[in-house]
């Protein structure tokens, strides 16, 4: 609700703006796909090097 009320403030004080961030907004979405990739691919590589160097601690039985 809060959004909406200040797209309408933005729209009434500054409407070639909010025209230009509506325009606008999906290409920095497209734009951001390839880095959301590179986000999701360095976590899963993390994840698995984490799995990797604590699996001796949880075959001798450690908690981790």
């Amino acid at each position: 609700m809060m959004t909406l009320i200040l797209w309408i403030l933005l729209f009434i004080f500054s409407w070639p703006l909010a025209l230009m961030a509506l325009i606008l907004y999906p290409f920095f979405l497209i734009l951001s796909i390839p880095f959301r990739l590179l986000g999701i691919t360095l976590d899963a590589l993390f994840a698995l090097l984490k799995a990797i160097l604590f699996l001796p601690a949880r075959i001798l039985g450690q908690r981790v």
